[in-house]
């Protein structure tokens, strides 16, 4: 009997710890049934939906859930999101309250006020030099020093604009098909596809396109074989209209060098317009014309003289063949000093909208026995 009592007091012992030890152990473990029931019991917003402005997430949701956010921010956040920032942020709503309100956009309309240049240089020897720098030139503008050149590069590849101008009147009817195949021969080595255009004029009383700008040269072959001389001559008139109504109105994308090739005696009998203001027009386009004379008589050349006058004040040159042979000669040299210019812009010292004409003179310096030919000035713009 006395065994049997220290077995029973033992074993009371025993189950009265196991009793502490569970319910000790019962506030350090969670109950993870109750956990995952917690879980599933929340509700789930929809995908759609977007989480309140002052819901602050306890976890971030995994990579596959997260939804792609826009990296451009609204130029205007709403007015209900701005409040929920600054409340939250009292720093934020401080700065608000003291920052004024945002001004209305304002467009700014900016006036161009830069001159372009388009010039060539050579030596002593007639030979172009195209391997100077910008502080190898100044301008002058209106005989006073311009202010900074703004921009300078080497003009070696621009696309071109060019109108070929054939007097077709009865004084060159005797030398007329020399003239159209060296013309066609010129526009077949300079005109390149998709990148220079041309235009045939021919000229007697009156002006006539025998083919508008294009790039294809069998077109313009065409258009110089359908000049048919005959007639009086109205060569000012012809030009003036190949600037104003052809080149002034071709629009461009992008820099072009525009010219006009004038195939004349240089005499005019017919024109409404005077020579002065042929070259008046041929500036405000900005073509640079080139002249060859046809005249090969021994007698008066005043016809020269007035080609001369045409080509230096637009910054071309003037062509005197001695012989008929040297007109494909010229349309050599031409083509060759269209790939060798210079183009440089710059903003005159004392600009004044005022639309009268302001001279240009561009002077080479550190070199010796540079000679410098551009166009003779510019028509200033008005407000």
């Amino acid at each position: 009997m006395k065994f049997r009592g220290i077995v029973l007091l033992l074993g009371s012992i025993l189950f009265g710890a196991a009793l502490f030890a569970q319910s000790s152990g019962s506030d350090d473990l969670p109950s993870a049934p109750s956990a995952v029931r917690q879980e599933r019991s929340k509700p789930k917003p929809p995908p759609s939906a977007a989480p309140p402005a002052s819901a602050q997430p306890q976890t971030s949701p995994p990579a596959s859930e997260a939804q792609p956010q826009t990296t451009t921010p609204p130029a205007e956040p709403p007015a209900a999101a701005k409040s929920v920032s600054t409340q939250a942020n009292p720093a934020a709503q401080e700065k608000a309250a003291q920052d004024p309100p945002d001004a209305p956009t304002t467009t700014i309309t900016k006036t161009v006020n830069e001159v372009n240049v388009v010039f060539t240089v050579t030596d002593r020897h007639g030979r172009y030099v195209k391997n100077l720098a910008k502080s190898d030139f100044s301008v002058l503008d209106d005989s006073k020093p311009s202010g900074q050149i703004r921009s300078f590069h080497s003009e070696t590849d621009l696309p071109l604009q060019v109108g070929l101008m054939v007097d077709a009147s009865n004084s060159v009817r005797d030398r007329f098909k020399f003239e159209q195949e060296s013309a066609i021969e010129f526009l077949n080595q300079t005109v390149r596809p998709r990148y220079d255009k041309a235009f045939v004029v021919g000229f007697d009383v009156t002006p006539e396109v025998t083919q508008d700008f294009t790039d294809n040269t069998e077109a313009l072959s065409r258009g110089v074989r359908a000049l048919r001389p005959g007639g009086g001559t109205a060569m000012y008139d012809a030009l003036y209209f190949a600037c104003r109504d052809k080149l002034l109105k071709e629009p461009r994308k992008g820099p072009v060098r525009r010219a006009i090739i004038l195939l004349s005696d240089g005499e005019d009998n017919m024109s409404h317009v005077t020579r002065e203001e042929s070259i008046e027009m041929a500036l405000r386009a900005e073509v640079i014309v080139y002249t060859i004379s046809t005249n090969i008589s021994r007698g008066s050349r005043g016809g020269d003289k007035v080609l001369d006058r045409i080509a230096e004040a637009t910054g071309g040159r003037a062509f005197v063949p001695f012989q008929l042979n040297d007109v494909a000669n010229a349309f050599v040299e031409i083509q060759d000093e269209l790939r060798s210019q210079y183009a440089l812009s710059y903003k005159p010292a004392d600009l004044r909208m005022d639309g009268r004409f302001h001279t240009i003179e561009i002077l080479a310096q550190n070199h010796k026995g540079l000679r410098v030919r551009s166009r003779r000035g510019y028509f200033a713009a008005t407000r």
